[in-house]
């Protein structure tokens, strides 16, 4: 069987995997339209690609994979009816994002002298990224509050609370779907009808979707409750608003799943499920290269936030993305977006915290649990 498959250049180990069982043709993500997945028999995305009636029509098309964890730019029921199998990267980096919202907010808290010690944090949707992130916070010793709709109907859990409740965090930060209408919409989940119950000198995350936060209604929290936004993904990617760029603490361009491990899991996930699909053998397996320089020291001195973010900043420097994103927020629409685009295309890939030892007699209790579900190893 000689598959045709279209691979969004940026797959990771794109060639290695979906070359070993066809031939493989690399496009930009953006540039893959109708008439180049015409005679294809496979579709290889990311998150940029939308995968609809149009772009799909009058093509061979039987499978689409998508190496990412969100599904809103696929048109999943048109799959269905079209008989075209589908795969996503469910759970492939959430540990990479999971790590991501601790490294922004104990280097927000560090850095600004906040005290963030028991804070409530609200998170707002539960699933593979956001139950880890309540796991760690638990471990670290935060107040926690779960919002999550779908959980609370099938009865799963019964310490859900209401989004009001979450969002009247001090720290809140959101993992959920992009949802345009239905029961769970996500659609501007943060709005102009609800800033009002944020909290006072919030800290507010969102590396979910951009467009679960009403970017209007950001900045108005930003004027009327000093809200502060640490954003990785924003309205309208890859365009962005200058003016919320401008009042963003930390931002970076949708990059928060960035590792190499949760890429190559992306990867492998899809491959095996097109394998799976087609009866093929599975002949790639990712390899994932040791991290030699694993050793991080601990440093005993400075506030709960500082020895933790001490830690955490040797791995990832959240001031680096947001740096770049300042350098390209001036430019003119056009190229803004093919800046942020760049960015993406040309990130180096961090490594997850389970790579790395910390070294040295941790004093904090509570630090070391919360070390410890971050993953990290320890060497006395």
């Amino acid at each position: 069987m000689n598959l045709r498959i279209i691979v969004d250049e940026n797959i990771e180990n794109g060639a290695e995997a979906f070359g070993s069982i066809g031939e493989a043709t690399f496009y930009h993500g953006r540039e893959i339209t109708k008439e180049k997945v015409k005679e294809a028999d496979a579709l290889i995305i990311r998150s940029i690609t939308k995968v609809n009636s149009e772009l799909l029509a009058g093509s061979k098309v039987k499978f689409v994979g998508t190496a990412t964890i969100g599904t809103d730019h696929v048109d999943i029921p048109r799959l269905q009816q079209a008989g075209i199998g589908f795969a996503s990267a469910k759970g492939c980096n959430s540990d990479a994002v999971a790590e991501y919202v601790f490294t922004v907010l104990f280097e927000f808290a560090a850095t600004q002298k906040r005290d963030i010690g028991g804070k409530r944090i609200g998170i707002v949707g539960c699933g593979n990224i956001g139950s880890r992130v309540e796991r760690i916070a638990r471990a670290f010793g935060f107040e926690v509050a779960v919002n999550d709709p779908p959980l609370e109907r099938a009865g799963l859990r019964s310490d859900l609370c209401s989004l009001d409740y979450a969002i009247n965090s001090d720290i809140v930060t959101f993992h959920t779907p992009l949802n345009r209408g239905g029961v769970d919409n996500t659609f501007h989940l943060l709005n102009r009808g609800n800033i009002d119950v944020l909290k006072e000198g919030a800290i507010l995350i969102n590396a979910s979707r951009g467009e679960v936060v009403e970017s209007g209604a950001l900045l108005k929290a930003v004027e009327i409750k000093a809200v502060t936004p640490i954003l990785d993904v924003w309205e309208g990617e890859p365009q962005f608003s200058t003016e919320v760029m401008e009042k963003t603490f930390f931002a970076s361009p949708h990059v928060a799943g960035y590792s190499l491990e949760g890429k190559l899991n992306g990867t492998s996930m899809v491959y095996d499920a097109m394998c799976d699909f087609f009866g093929l053998e599975k002949k790639w397996h990712p390899d994932l290269p040791a991290v030699l320089e694993n050793r991080i020291e601990y440093n005993p001195s400075g506030s709960f936030e500082e020895k933790v973010a001490n830690v955490l900043r040797a791995v990832y420097n959240p001031g680096t993305d947001t740096a770049d994103m300042k350098r390209i927020s001036a430019l003119n629409p056009e190229e803004k977006g093919k800046g942020f685009d760049l960015l993406r295309k040309n990130y180096k890939l961090r490594r997850e915290f389970n790579n790395f030892v910390i070294a040295g007699e941790i004093d904090d209790p509570l630090i070391q649990a919360g070390f410890k579900a971050l993953r990290f190893g320890f060497k006395g």
